[in-house]
Parts: structure tokens; C-alpha cells; sequence
């Protein structure tokens, strides 16, 4: 078995256990498609494909153990010992733990290889393609009225579509960003 495939096996049974945090929803509505999304930019920007999806298989690992607050952290050492484990080459684990670590566009951490910034468009992206998510956690988990959550959902959107740099990425997310912002602003203008 591939080590992707050991890899992807191992975080969706994170994901299935009875004490993950947030249950398995997010293995199929954000993993997913952070992998899927990761693929696609490492294929047309000729980026390290495994290490991109590797990272992309685990860059929220640690938010189902220990919860989100530093989640790039315990998802980093989560990642590195799976992989020593898996005795998967160190300078490789290390490119993949930086990947991880510098995943959240709300931490400014800046990412220095193009694989890093492959994930933390991807982990972008994923936002604009699930909503639903986005207002789940606003809900739930902030426990926002209707109104707060509108504007909340907004402007988390309004910062991730900031965060992306690639040219690639914005044609991907366009139409939707600017559907979005016709919903939730009630705007006529648009981008």
C-alpha cells in the first residue's frame, strides 16, 4: 500500500472514532476536498505531489485530538510521528510538517515553498465550496444568532479570499465568492 493510501487510512479512522471532535462530517465535506483541490494546483503548478497531499491529508489532524486553537502545531507533530513511523524519508516529513504548519491563513505565518502555499490555498479554496460548513460552525460551535452568523460567515470569506495568491486559485473561487457576496450582503455590486 502507497504511502498515501496508509496515510488517508489512518486520518479517516481519526475521523470515524467516537471522541473525535467534530465527527466524521469533516473528513467527507473538508479533507476531501482539500486533497482534491491540492492535487489539482501541485498538477498545474508542478509542485511535489505527494508531499502536497500528504500535507493536504493531515494538515487538521491534531483539531480532531486536541481541538482547533493551534491546530497547525499539534497537527505538525502528529503528522511527523505518523510518518517516522511509516519510516518515510525525514527531509520529507519536515517539508510536509512545514506545509502543515503554516497552513492557517489566519495566522499570517508565511509560507516559504510553493507546497505550503499550495495547501494553504487549498485549505482556502475548501471554504467557498462548503457553505453549509462554514455556517455549521457558526451555529454550533460559536453559537451565533442568524444575523451574527451571516456577517460572521462574510467576513471570515472576505479574509480568505485575501489570503489567496495565486492567480489560479481566485478563477476557481470567483463565481462563487461573488454569489456569495450577493447573498450575504444583500449587495448589488459586486467584485
Amino acid at each position: 500500500m502507497s504511502i498515501v493510501n496508509q496515510i488517508k487510512k489512518i486520518i479517516e479512522h481519526e475521523y470515524k472514532r467516537p471522541n473525535s471532535k467534530y465527527g466524521y462530517d469533516p473528513f467527507n465535506f473538508h479533507i476531501k476536498e482539500v486533497v482534491r483541490i491540492s492535487k489539482k494546483l501541485a498538477k498545474k503548478l508542478d509542485a511535489d505531489a505527494e508531499i502536497v497531499e500528504l500535507a493536504a491529508w493531515m494538515h487538521d489532524s491534531g483539531s480532531v485530538v486536541h481541538g482547533r486553537e493551534d491546530h497547525h502545531i499539534t497537527s505538525s507533530k502528529l503528522a511527523k510521528e505518523k510518518l517516522l513511523k511509516l519510516n518515510y524519508p525525514k527531509q520529507r516529513i519536515d517539508h510536509i510538517c512545514n506545509c502543515i504548519l503554516t497552513h492557517r491563513g489566519s495566522q499570517k505565518l508565511n509560507p516559504k515553498t510553493l507546497e505550503a502555499q499550495i495547501l494553504v490555498e487549498a485549505d482556502t479554496i475548501s471554504a467557498f465550496n462548503d457553505l453549509t460548513g462554514l455556517f455549521q460552525c457558526a451555529f454550533t460551535y460559536e453559537k451565533l444568532s442568524r444575523q451574527e452568523a451571516k456577517k460572521s460567515v462574510l467576513n471570515k470569506l472576505n479574509n480568505k479570499w485575501e489570503q489567496l495568491k495565486f492567480a489560479e486559485s481566485k478563477k476557481m473561487v470567483i463565481p462563487k465568492y461573488r454569489a456569495i457576496k450577493l447573498l450575504l450582503n444583500n449587495e448589488s455590486k459586486l467584485i
